[in-house]
């Protein structure tokens, strides 16, 4: 089994991470990543600025040390209302990824930001959801939203009740470090522990790893293919 790490979540200082886009990218691939995700916090004043900037750095760590770099945003804190519309707007603006801050248990994320999220074909990842319930993770499987477990403290004491409605819905499942420092990046063993502690068996925890990654990687390239 490939234990190349691909993480969908992480941020820069160009939102609140301690890093450069580059410095982030440069220690993800000294740790194993194959694939991540620049997703700064967002909103509608700041989020052409940062995909410009994000852009830029990525192709030159393609370029240079060969692992597939992600632009995209994190919709944070916004009116639930205005999802759909800043959703669409970052895509347009070029964002290959769209992840929304969901109503995790331990920041006052406005109540309906989960159902806005899994209810817009534009969103990829519904991070940290708290408590989802289940009607919104049938959404999610509708308009094809990954839900997060996440390894970010405090976000992730929701991550058993994630699994459990993925698990009766049939929803779509990735792990993500939700990183803003250095010691946020994940490993592959750290991963699967963080996968078993939400419930998981180890080869559950191990498949999770490996295969969520490439099916929401395949889902972002059809979406830029179509």
């Amino acid at each position: 089994m490939t234990k190349g790490i691909g993480d969908f979540h992480t941020h820069t200082f160009l939102s609140d991470g301690v890093l450069s886009p580059s410095e982030l990218i440069r220690r993800a691939v000294v740790k194993g990543y194959h694939l991540i995700g620049l997703t700064d916090h967002v909103g509608a004043a700041t989020m052409e600025r940062v995909i410009k900037e994000l852009r830029a750095e990525s192709a030159l760590a393609e370029e240079y040390w060969g692992i597939k770099v992600l632009v995209g945003v994190e919709l944070t804190h916004v009116p639930a209302g205005a999802i759909p519309v800043l959703a669409k707007q970052a895509k347009s603006l070029g964002a290959d990824l769209v992840v929304v801050h969901g109503e995790t248990l331990v920041e006052p994320v406005e109540p309906g930001t989960n159902w806005a999220a899994v209810s817009c074909r534009e969103v990829d990842v519904l991070a940290h959801p708290g408590l989802i319930t289940r009607e919104e993770a049938e959404l999610a499987v509708k308009h094809d939203v990954f839900l997060e477990l996440t390894a970010r403290r405090g976000h992730a004491f929701a991550n058993g009740h994630v699994l459990s409605l993925a698990r009766q819905t049939g929803a779509n499942l990735v792990l993500n470090s939700d990183s803003h420092q250095p010691e946020d990046l994940l490993t592959w063993e750290f991963g699967c522990r963080v996968s078993q502690g939400a419930g998981l068996c180890a080869v559950e925890a191990e498949q999770l790893l490996v295969e969520a990654p490439r099916k929401l990687l395949r889902k972002l390239e059809a979406q830029t293919n179509s």
